[in-house]
């Protein structure tokens, strides 16, 4: 009988192997619009990649991802990550990094431009000052203003929005003890709506959309403060996406993915999501300016 049960056992694995019974999960592998995959995103950019994410989870319900949103230092912590296999954040890989990562790999990671972002100057609604020069931004960081404002950004280091301010502001001097850290964006925008004495440096997508019920929702306790606009004789600008395009907001940042995929998966298929059309239309109504897409410039009458 003993004998009898051991060869049915037997005739079953082999039947199992030949029809694939091994692969239980065989059809549901991942591909470029279906499985599971882990990213790490700086937080700066929440709102817009929460769009992304949920667009392209919507024509692909096999697919899903998970986002963590972090400070861009930790966000490229995550590449040494093997569970991460794709951040986004505001700059590329250095050329030491790609080797470094390559020979870890045993490829060269995948790295490029999907949107050019505008650091926005946040204001309270009750403040009388909606323009700021270059130098006025400049000096609140330095702590050398005569405006009696704080300057409030989404943390004291390790920040995307922190490091536009200390290499692109700052020009590598220390930061002011003037300056405040929030816990994130959001914060900052709660902060500078119950407070007179600060103004606020967020990116544009958490105020830009005007189709996002949150993002009309914090445009109702904000102002977006115009900057003086560059090489204008005198103008100040906001951060629309043509003073962008046009280089006449200052304040402007690059906004990467970086990629450890060599095969078509999941990471692949959303890079290309956020290159292609669907995914540059994305970035461009939530007031970034699309790196990828062609982007038509015309003249319009502004009721502001």
């Amino acid at each position: 009988m003993k004998r009898f049960q051991l060869i049915s056992f037997l005739s079953i694995c082999v039947a199992c192997m030949v029809s694939g019974c091994s692969e239980p999960f065989a059809g549901k592998r991942e591909s470029a619009i279906s499985g599971s995959i882990r990213i790490s995103v700086d937080e700066s950019f929440r709102p817009v990649i929460d769009s992304q994410v949920q667009v392209f989870e919507s024509l692909h319900p096999d697919a899903h991802i998970t986002v963590h949103y972090k400070s861009e230092a930790d966000c490229l912590k995550d590449l040494a990550n093997d569970s991460i296999r794709m951040v986004i954040v505001t700059r590329g890989l250095t050329d030491k990094e790609q080797d470094l990562m390559s020979k870890k790999l045993n490829f060269p990671p995948a790295y490029g431009p999907i949107a050019f972002d505008a650091v926005a100057v946040i204001t309270n609604n009750q403040s009388k000052d909606t323009a700021f020069t270059m130098q006025d931004i400049r000096s609140l960081a330095q702590g050398t203003s005569g405006y009696k404002y704080k300057l409030l950004l989404d943390g004291t280091s390790a920040t995307s929005t922190v490091r536009f301010v200390t290499d692109s502001l700052l020009k590598g001097q220390p930061i002011s003890k003037n300056i405040f850290a929030a816990k994130n964006s959001e914060a900052v925008i709660d902060y500078i709506s119950a407070n007179t004495d600060a103004v606020g440096l967020i990116g544009v997508s958490w105020v830009g959309n005007k189709n996002d019920p949150k993002v009309v929702s914090f445009l109702d306790r904000v102002k977006i403060a115009a900057v003086e606009c560059r090489d204008c004789n005198g103008t100040y600008v906001k951060p629309y996406q043509a003073n962008i395009a046009g280089g006449r907001y200052p304040m402007v940042r690059t906004l990467y993915y970086i990629l450890k995929e060599n095969y078509d998966g999941l990471g692949s298929g959303f890079s290309n999501f956020l290159i292609y059309e669907k995914g540059q239309l994305i970035f461009q109504r939530a007031y970034l300016l699309p790196a990828r897409m062609k982007f038509d410039v015309r003249d319009i009458n502004l009721s502001e």
